[in-house]
């Protein structure tokens, strides 16, 4: 495991697509605290959909965040910190989860799940009625054969953790999150898996992202525990959305860095655009980066 610093945080975006001014948002959140704390700012390419994601894309990424200043001390493709690199240290991790007997094959397809009932949260997730989960109790023997890897999620299990911007959470993980995928059917590893694995191996003391992924956390702490690892402390932000409310995407093409960057914009008004979002300073005009911190 790699040495940890006082403060080390991360930035992990996905290469499906160019970043938008939330990604933007997220990133100068991430790093500000990090530089803030004098701490070190990791760059992780989470490239783990192999449909979706592109190099062209995360040699954008790293373009897009050299333009703006907001340059990290290890990671990127060079370094190989691209998860699509890392199966080795996943399978690793699934296989001492399937050792303790609470992994089993599930061969239900979005299809069936979706089927069984509506969403519960407002970000379309659908807990998991069970379908394929054993009727014995764990520890299950290691499972065969196709299908994803499902965890297990035993009934009253809870997650209690303080999150630095929305406080205290109490989160009932099979009434709100349900048993989980680990390994997807097509063999890709599931996010949930492969962040906690990272950020426990890169020595990540902080997480700094958007506040859709808040629910995620207390799947992550619930792994960082059956694995036997410390995480992280926790700040999740409101998201960004665009003049209809509706949060910000790679669809949202005029929001995009290309389209940014296309229209002449420098890098201190982007910072100052994302600096104003986040209240520290009244109102959008240029400004440094390094005066922010």
């Amino acid at each position: 495991m790699k040495q940890t610093h006082l403060v080390t945080g991360r930035f992990a975006p996905s290469p499906s697509g160019r970043m938008h001014l939330g990604n933007i948002y997220a990133a100068f959140m991430s790093w500000l605290s990090a530089r803030r704390q004098g701490g070190r700012w990791i760059l992780r390419i989470e490239d783990l959909d192999p449909q979706r994601s592109k190099p062209e894309y995360a040699r954008l990424i790293e373009d897009d965040l050299r333009w703006l200043g907001l340059d990290w001390d290890e990671g990127g493709i060079a370094d190989g910190y691209c998860q699509s690199l890392r199966g080795g240290l996943y399978a690793d991790a699934l296989a001492r989860l399937e050792e303790l007997g609470l992994v089993y094959a599930c061969r239900c397809t979005r299809a069936d799940i979706m089927a069984t009932q509506a969403p519960h949260q407002s970000d379309g997730r659908v807990i998991y009625a069970g379908t394929c989960r054993p009727h014995n109790c764990p520890p299950y023997a290691r499972p065969e054969g196709p299908g994803a890897r499902r965890l297990y999620v035993p009934y009253g299990e809870s997650v209690d953790f303080t999150d630095r911007n929305f406080g205290r959470q109490h989160v009932v993980l099979a009434a709100e999150c349900g048993d989980f995928i680990v390994r997807r059917a097509d063999g890709a590893w599931a996010y949930q898996l492969a962040v906690v694995v990272d950020d426990a191996l890169m020595g990540v003391t902080e997480v700094v992202r958007g506040a859709d992924l808040l629910l995620s956390t207390a799947q992550q702490i619930y792994l960082y525990r059956l694995l036997g690892l410390t995480p992280p402390d926790w700040a999740h932000l409101p998201l960004i959305t665009n003049e209809a409310g509706v949060r910000l995407s790679k669809r949202d093409a005029s929001l995009s860095m290309e389209a940014i960057r296309a229209s002449g914009a420098t890098p201190d008004e982007v910072i100052g655009r994302v600096a104003a979002l986040a209240g520290l300073i009244p109102e959008p005009a240029p400004v440094s980066l390094h005066s922010l911190v």
